[in-house]
């Protein structure tokens, strides 16, 4: 009897046995459920994410299982990006706007110097006519425009514009690891050129206005009619000469010297990018190619159109954040719950 209840005791499995066998059992049973494909990962879909995703059924054991694909995942995670991104642009523009101009902007300032200046020319044409007849000979023309020196400045410019794009292009791209402070700047300037010289100045104004260039009218030998500033006419077909596509090129470049010349060199090179640019400007006048008031309207066109663009990507993100800053200032510190 004593030998029969020894076994007993000894064979007997006690409650910590019990339930390792019971734990290591449901274990093994997910396990053989819930089995995963090698072709496709199974993550939940939430149902008010506005993402349709493929979904493949699988039978696991008689149960209908949704299952979402991994290409499935990248493309939600894509355009989820992209709606971010949309949704931060037009929360800039919509401060930007509620914000409002005051007079001591640069856009502003912009904005006057471009109507003080198209009023100048508007009411005074003979301005033009009598700052291009200083550079044009009867007999030879414009003179200027077989000068070796000038054509050489001329040609620089390209080369000078390149350097500068590779430079802010970098200076993008190394700010993805460095910081965002540098990086916006040269954003913001590769946005510039794009939208100043290109779309406003060359798409819009040269191509719409159809102004004669100096060569081409009766005045300096040619056959066109002169127009005055900001009158559209029929006198060129394309590539017109209102307003000067190199003196906005010009004025970006002084642009980029602002933005991006380190402090220790402002004092040389700020100066001197405005020589150049000012030199790349009046040589079109030289050459005949424009009139004065191409070139001073299109200064001011292009520092009013880049006025507005550093508003938006520039200036609005720290006015936004310095005016959520005063706001929590004036709300003062919540009150702790009693």
């Amino acid at each position: 009897m004593i030998r029969e209840r020894r076994y007993r005791r000894r064979s007997a499995p006690n409650d910590r046995q019990r339930r390792f066998v019971r734990s290591r059992t449901n274990r093994n049973r997910t396990a053989v459920e819930a089995t995963p494909d090698t072709h496709v990962s199974v993550a939940p879909v939430p149902q008010d994410s506005g993402i349709r995703s493929p979904e493949t059924t699988v039978d696991l054991g008689g149960s209908m299982t949704h299952v979402q694909t991994l290409d499935g995942i990248r493309t939600g995670d894509r355009w989820g990006r992209v709606a971010r991104g949309l949704r931060r642009a037009l929360l800039k523009i919509r401060l930007s706007l509620a914000a409002g101009v005051d007079g001591s902007s640069p856009i502003a300032a912009a904005a006057a110097v471009t109507a003080v200046l198209s009023a100048y020319f508007v009411l005074l044409p003979g301005v033009d006519l009598a700052m291009s007849a200083l550079f044009h000979d009867p007999a030879l023309g414009f003179v200027a425009t077989m000068d070796p020196l000038l054509i050489a400045l001329r040609k620089s410019s390209t080369w000078v514009m390149g350097l500068m794009l590779l430079g802010l292009v970098v200076v993008a791209i190394r700010g993805w690891w460095t910081g965002w402070r540098e990086a916006r700047k040269a954003l913001f300037l590769i946005s510039g050129l794009a939208l100043a010289s290109g779309l406003v100045v060359n798409g819009l104004f040269k191509s719409l206005w159809g102004r004669a260039r100096p060569i081409q009218i009766e005045a300096f030998g040619g056959e066109a009619q002169f127009t005055s500033a900001w009158t559209m006419t029929d006198q060129c077909a394309s590539n017109c000469s209102f307003v000067s596509g190199e003196a906005s090129s010009a004025a970006w470049i002084a642009a980029v010297a602002v933005l991006m010349t380190p402090q220790a060199w402002r004092p040389v090179l700020i100066p001197a990018a405005f020589a150049y640019a000012a030199a790349l400007s009046f040589n079109r006048l030289l050459f005949g190619g424009h009139f004065l008031s191409d070139i001073v309207l299109s200064w001011a066109i292009t520092a009013l159109v880049l006025c507005l663009l550093h508003r938006l990507m520039l200036h609005c993100p720290v006015a936004a954040r310095r005016a959520r800053r005063r706001r929590r200032v004036r709300s003062g510190p919540i009150p702790a719950m009693a």
